[in-house]
């Protein structure tokens, strides 16, 4: 894979301590949700982060390549992504963005961003490699958006969770309309979640797999109360 473009950085105050970094979904890039930035009114400064995943073939699009956090395999006939097995996930491709990630949050640690005021948010594939690195943090994080998303390998996934990151509070909001990753899927992950011990906050919205005004106006509260 060619070497990516840095990230997009975005500052909304001189001297940020709070730090977000936002990933795309698949197919898009690090643009895609720069637009958010200007549409959330947060009570500090914060650096947005905004990578963008590596080029790939992905298999379920012929083997075309784009920009996209894991290769995905197949599709389940109405039922959206097969996701229900470890096997039909690309668990490397996933654990290569999971390091991509962890490297952003070493380098925000590095600026002088402490790990509890540093969020995670993803949409689709990036909500899912956002929670399998934030699960995965010997430290709490600030917090976690997963929008439009799943667990990614949970079957396994028991097995690399950290005692320190059940102290990460979890933002997850879905589609009930979702045709790419149907919203059983959103709840199934938020009901394992729950049940490994993570505080899930859930919200649905009558959309399909995008983001809509009033999931914007409940993230922009939710952060409020994580940033003040």
């Amino acid at each position: 894979m060619a070497s990516n473009p840095p990230p997009i950085i975005l500052q909304t105050g001189k001297q940020p301590r709070h730090s977000i970094i936002w990933l795309h979904g698949l197919g898009a890039d690090g643009h895609d949700f720069v637009p958010v930035a200007d549409e959330l009114e947060l009570p500090v400064a914060v650096r947005y982060v905004f990578p963008h995943a590596p080029m790939r073939p992905v298999t379920i699009n012929g083997g075309f390549v784009m920009r996209a956090w894991y290769d995905i395999t197949e599709l389940a006939p109405s039922e959206g992504l097969r996701m229900e097995s470890d096997a039909y996930q690309d668990a490397a491709g996933i654990r290569a963005s999971h390091a991509i990630v962890e490297t952003l949050i070493a380098k925000e640690v590095a600026q002088g961003i402490a790990p509890e005021n540093i969020i995670l948010a993803g949409f689709s594939q990036g909500g899912a490699v956002a929670l399998h690195t934030a699960v995965r943090q010997d430290v709490p994080l600030g917090g976690v958006l997963a929008l439009s998303t799943y667990l990614p390998l949970a079957g396994s996934a028991a097995g690399g969770m950290t005692a320190a990151s059940k102290a990460t509070p979890i933002f997850m909001a879905h589609g009930r309309s979702d045709p790419i990753i149907p919203y059983a899927m959103g709840t199934a992950a938020k009901e394992q979640l729950l049940g490994f011990g993570y505080a899930v906050e859930w919200h649905g919205y009558g959309m399909e797999h995008s983001v809509c005004e009033a999931e914007l106006r409940d993230i922009e509260g939710w952060l409020v109360k994580r940033l003040a």
